[in-house]
């Protein structure tokens, strides 16, 4: 088995080549017509090389904040003066999806628990959607197994960004070509320095200030802050936006591992079953807000989505919807979730029987 993990000349190329197969993997997506092309094809070739077990692939932590930084910055640049009041007039619609999505999600943990072998509060933190990381160090911290949480995550966060997109292009219609915004953006090597320079201060001071998720939330403030200013930079051009992607999608497909995935046995199976209970569900709830509220409906389901900030804010520029909206919706769930993850834990947790740990588990 090849490792990419070892350090040196060696490590750095085998990390390139993967980054290299995830941009060809990429490239045949695009000529398929799938959406969300250079996200997707990474993902897909990347996993199915970890889980043949013939090359246990990774991608180092260092590399992954520049796909994220990059899509936050770009999302960032449009919250320009007339987003902005037009987030503030969304504004109850917003809140209203954030606390009925965080119902939905502690319901489904609940009712889904015993049948994952888990306990309430496993169920809940592999459930909500935060960082993968700190949805551990939580669960850790109170005396359980955080491996099935780990595992849960890494199917949630895959299966969202695989399966969305796709039921959105087949509700709407498979369109003939789509390209990705600013796929005709001048590549001008100065914006682009200028850009990453204050992407990478900001990841650094959010870092530092202890902000949730500061590799997207300080690039993505530092560049509205300066839209809503009216001294907004010049876009990322398409090239560098789709090298980010890759870099995403094979940093996703390669925390799939075949022993954990051997291991899982029925965890696996019961495991996906709950989050596409989660997805359903966040979908339903987002249709009824949505015709409520007479907003886009595509918009509302990406913003109650399940899924990360920085996946469901590709989706949107890839649909050609407003990307700035859908971000600002889980921007909302994040700044409620994060504070309230560990008293709802110790509420949940109250609901738990003696052994707590999942008994078959990654």
């Amino acid at each position: 088995m090849t490792d990419t993990r070892s350090g040196g000349a060696r490590g750095a190329l085998r990390v390139a080549l993967l980054l290299g197969t995830g941009a060809v993997a990429g490239w045949m997506f695009q000529r398929l017509g799938s959406p969300l092309p250079w996200m997707i094809g990474p993902l897909v070739a990347t996993a199915l090389l970890s889980l043949s077990g013939r090359v246990a692939v990774s991608v180092p932590d260092r590399i992954r904040p520049f796909g994220q930084i990059v899509v936050a910055s770009q999302v960032g640049l449009t919250f320009s003066p007339d987003a902005a009041a037009t987030l503030a007039a969304q504004a109850p619609a917003i809140l209203t999806t954030a606390l009925a999505t965080l119902i939905g999600i502690v319901g489904v943990s609940i009712v889904f628990a015993r049948w994952n072998g888990m306990s309430y509060a496993q169920s809940f933190l592999a459930s909500v959607p935060t960082s993968p990381v700190e949805a551990a160090e939580m669960t850790a911290a109170r005396g359980l197994d955080p491996m099935p949480v780990i595992f849960m995550h890494t199917l949630r966060m895959s299966a969202v960004v695989v399966l969305l997109p796709f039921a959105l292009f087949a509700v709407e219609g498979w369109p003939d070509s789509r390209t990705m915004p600013y796929a005709g953006q001048p590549f001008r090597l100065a914006d682009i320095a200028l850009l990453l320079a204050i992407g990478f201060a900001a990841m650094h001071l959010f870092r530092r200030l202890r902000v949730p998720n500061p590799n997207f939330l300080g690039p993505l403030a530092a560049m509205a802050a300066l839209a809503v200013s009216g001294h907004g930079l010049t876009p990322y051009p398409g090239a560098i936006l789709s090298a980010a992607q890759v870099v995403l999608g094979c940093w996703l497909g390669s925390t799939f591992r075949r022993d954990r995935m051997a291991r899982a046995g029925r965890l696996a199976a019961t495991g996906s079953a709950t989050i596409l209970a989660l997805l359903s569900l966040c979908s339903a709830l987002a249709v009824v807000i949505a015709l409520a509220t007479g907003m886009d409906w595509q918009i509302v389901l990406l913003g109650a989505a399940p899924g990360g900030v920085t996946e469901m804010a590709l989706t949107a520029k890839f649909l050609q919807r407003d990307a700035t909206t859908v971000t600002a919706f889980h921007l909302t769930r994040i700044f409620l979730f994060m504070p309230s993850i560990p008293w709802i834990v110790a509420l949940i947790a109250r609901l738990d029987r003696p052994a707590p740990n999942a008994g078959d588990r990654p």
